[in-house]
């Protein structure tokens, strides 16, 4: 084959293990012999379409196989595939859909009307709605094999980030990225041929996609497709499914055990619990080890994808840590002044290694920016302790700096979610006349609890440092976030930070 990035994955796992199943999506399920007939029709009926190489192709719509059909076909024609975020508002996506000059747009039932309110200023000339207009397509089209050079180093994906710091940005991702990514997590989580893995997380964010789905369908397990989250259906799916892998970040694993089905809910097919996306409370990883599971951390981001790991065999003596590098990937933690932070001292992570982005989609100075001698800049602080292990501790832009002292709201945070009757909460910096600024927490208490701000502050000292306990609490029904579930500080800033 002269196709060396993914488009290729479908053909080369199908003439190995045409019968397996691949993916599973309600009542569906696709061999690796059909992923490859059904990619290579797509592919056909994309370059009908005008689809050329280096051309743009976006996807709006839950977890569902057409995400990854239409993945593996733009990379079979050496185009590049644009992820969209479901729970983004028109404007946002018709900005994404604009700055990436995305041609063809594949999306789902359930945003035909967001869709078709989209302004006519975008690129996008060609819609393909999934459901009988897309099954029509691919049976109309031609399955003759492709075989379309596209080199290694090609751009795969765009994908946005988060927006958690400011207006999105495209991280244009290789084949070469998202393939040594794979081979990382083959390597350090040991992945079985015959996993079966519960993607509910979305496939549009770096983790339901690279960190589970990509390498189990690379070592040719089975990938079963959620729409949705949700609790009681995770733990009905993994009985039903006898799943042994997922993943989730730490807000979907403290619904799920916060579910009253949780003490009896049969778990014995579970092998692998993979969690990020932000730090990990303790209490949640020792609610998981009372059930006898082994609960994994990992640490990665858009820009570098996984990039460290914590192996079962650490789990409960570095507990909290996110590990140590993946096999292919180097961490550095640095001071202020960009030289190597001493081992327990707090500083930047930055990272380098085969997965890390060539850059930002557009922005040049912004890309050079972001790297510092060929390490890319994460912008999260951290530390290393003396056995090399990575603590993060925040994001470099969330700190408080308060009389001249810095503080990390994730260790207060930490503290807070072991309070009984709370179930999420997030740490921010407000203006202190005498200090700067100071911690303030919002709260959200648990269903039925009577919540004391007052008791609240007094359960932390003694715990911390006392310019560490926030000076106020304010009670909320609920806290933003992305739908991959990471808490969304700026939003917490601009709606409780003048309160």
């Amino acid at each position: 084959m002269r196709n060396e990035g993914l488009g290729s994955w479908p053909a080369r796992r199908a003439r190995k293990t045409p019968h397996r199943t691949a993916l599973i999506h309600g009542e569906t399920a696709i061999s690796y012999a059909e992923l490859y007939t059904r990619t290579t029709r797509l592919a056909h009926a994309l370059r009908a379409r005008g689809l050329r190489r280096g051309d743009r192709i976006a996807y709006l719509g839950p977890n569902h196989p057409s995400f990854l059909e239409t993945l593996f076909a733009a990379g079979t024609l050496g185009a590049v595939f644009v992820p969209l975020n479901t729970r983004l508002a028109g404007p946002e996506i018709a900005y994404q859909l604009s700055d990436s000059g995305a041609k063809i747009l594949v999306y789902g039932p359930s945003h035909a009307g967001l869709v078709a309110g989209l302004p006519g200023s975008t690129d996008v000339r060609t819609y393909l709605e999934v459901g009988a207009e897309y099954e029509a397509t691919l049976a109309e089209a031609p399955d003759e094999p492709i075989d379309e050079p596209v080199a290694a180093d090609d751009t795969c994906l765009i994908l946005y980030t988060s927006g958690t710091t400011g207006r999105p940005k495209g991280a244009m991702l290789s084949h070469a990225n998202a393939t040594w990514n794979a081979v990382n997590f083959l390597i350090d989580k040991d992945l079985h041929a015959d996993e079966r893995a519960l993607v509910s997380a979305p496939l549009f964010h770096i983790a339901g996609l690279t960190v589970l789905t990509l390498p189990v369908l690379l070592k040719g397990g089975t990938c079963v497709l959620v729409e949705a989250f949700d609790p009681g259906d995770t733990l009905d799916l993994v009985a039903q499914h006898r799943i042994t892998y997922m993943f989730g970040v730490p807000a979907m694993f403290e619904q799920i055990a916060r579910h009253p089905r949780w003490p009896e809910a049969d778990l014995s097919s579970l092998r692998m619990l993979s969690c990020g996306g932000a730090p990990v409370p303790t209490p949640l990883i020792e609610a998981y080890q009372a059930r006898g599971l082994t609960f994994l951390q990992g640490y990665g981001m858009t820009e570098a994808l996984g990039v460290c790991f914590l192996d079962g065999e650490h789990s409960v003596s570095k507990a909290g840590s996110a590990g140590v590098p993946h096999f292919f990937a180097d961490v550095r933690v640095l001071r202020p002044d960009l030289t190597p932070a001493d081992a327990g001292e707090n500083g930047e992570v930055v990272v380098r290694g085969p997965a890390v982005m060539s850059g930002y989609w557009g922005l040049p100075e912004e890309t050079a920016a972001s790297f510092v001698d060929g390490w890319f800049r994460t912008g999260d602080a951290a530390r290393v302790d003396e056995d090399g292990y990575v603590f993060i501790v925040d994001r470099i832009k969330d700190m408080i700096i308060s009389g001249g002292e810095n503080i990390y709201p994730a260790e207060i945070e930490d503290l807070l979610l072991a309070h009984p009757d709370i179930a999420e909460c997030a740490v921010i910096g407000v203006p202190d006349d005498k200090w700067g600024e100071v911690p303030r927490a919002v709260v959200v208490p648990r269903e039925g609890a009577a919540l004391d701000p007052d008791e609240v502050l007094a359960s932390l000292s003694g715990r911390l440092a006392k310019y560490k306990i926030p000076k106020t609490v304010v009670l909320a029904e609920e806290l933003p976030r992305t739908a991959s579930g990471k808490l969304l500080k700026s939003r917490v800033r601009t709606r409780y930070g003048n309160q």
